[in-house]
């Protein structure tokens, strides 16, 4: 029985070690993907603060179109009103023909403004820079004809002041425009990249999860394993110290018979030796 149990509790102590082990090297796995993890979160924070500062960026330059715009627009406004001044004297003097030099300045702006921002065929930017090279040809005569006109050419003088520095406000509104596109991309992509790494941490949670869950199995069976040797423990020493106490029993009584046969033989007038001596005082006779 003793023996038996002395074999149950040693496979416990190795099915112990094995679990202990084992948890360990889970709670190795579960520390690498939390750090893998941890280090990925913090990827992702830094790229959303740069995604930020690039938001920051284009929300300004944006602001910078608006502004540019907007001065633009008023210097073409007014640009437009001296035309319409200068269409008024023409009509009034009956001077080239009956197409405003007004509405021919527009058409040329928005024919300009396609070729710029339109993707077009060859083809179609053949045809349409034929066409911006027509009404450029029509407006350079229609200006020179007005021009004859001392009153017509301060007129036209003043519009053409005003339109370049709307020209230079426009190509401000162009280059604060691109730098805006230009964060946009960069703040997309960065955000893109942010959603990507995040996903990777969250991925790496997931496996720090699992094998920490792994490990507190482990060592639940390590504990459980830890008691059961304890029960084995208390079992295993108290059959040791039945078995002992069953020795010393025997041994007193083989003692005390011992004893009692020299007692025999010394009342039967035999003389004692010191080993008789000896085991009736162990016998507690003498």
């Amino acid at each position: 029985m003793l023996a038996e149990l002395e074999e149950k509790k040693a496979k416990l102590k190795q099915e112990s070690l094995g679990f202990k082990e084992k948890r360990s090297q889970l709670n190795a796995e579960a520390s690498k993907w939390a750090a893998k993890r941890n280090e990925l979160n913090k990827g992702t924070k830094e790229l959303i603060e740069k995604a930020q500062e690039l938001k920051l960026l284009r929300d300004q330059y944006n602001k910078n179109v608006a502004e540019e715009k907007q001065k633009r627009d008023e210097y073409n406004e007014k640009t437009n009103e001296i035309y319409a001044k200068i269409d008024e004297i023409r009509k009034k003097y009956n001077l080239t023909g009956d197409r405003s030099i007004k509405d021919l300045r527009r058409e040329i702006d928005h024919l300009e403004f396609r070729q710029q921002t339109e993707v077009l065929s060859p083809d179609k930017e053949k045809q349409l820079v034929d066409k911006i090279s027509s009404l450029h040809s029509e407006f350079k005569g229609r200006k020179e004809q007005l021009e004859k006109n001392d009153e017509l050419r301060k007129l036209l003088d003043e519009a053409q002041a005003l339109r370049d520095k709307a020209s230079e406000y426009h190509e401000e509104v162009t280059k604060y425009a691109e730098l805006a596109q230009e964060y946009h991309d960069k703040m997309i992509s960065t955000f893109k990249e942010a959603d990507q790494t995040r996903a990777e941490a969250d991925a790496a949670h997931k496996e720090f999860v699992k094998a920490q869950e792994a490990a507190d199995e482990q060592h639940k069976e390590f504990i459980r394993t830890q008691r059961e040797i304890r029960d084995f423990d208390k079992v295993i020493i108290g059959l040791r110290k039945k078995n002992r106490d069953t020795r010393e029993d025997r041994a007193k009584e083989v003692a005390k018979r011992e004893a009692e046969e020299i007692m025999d033989h010394f009342r039967n007038g035999e003389k004692l030796d010191t080993a008789d001596l000896l085991r009736l005082q162990r016998a507690g006779l003498v």
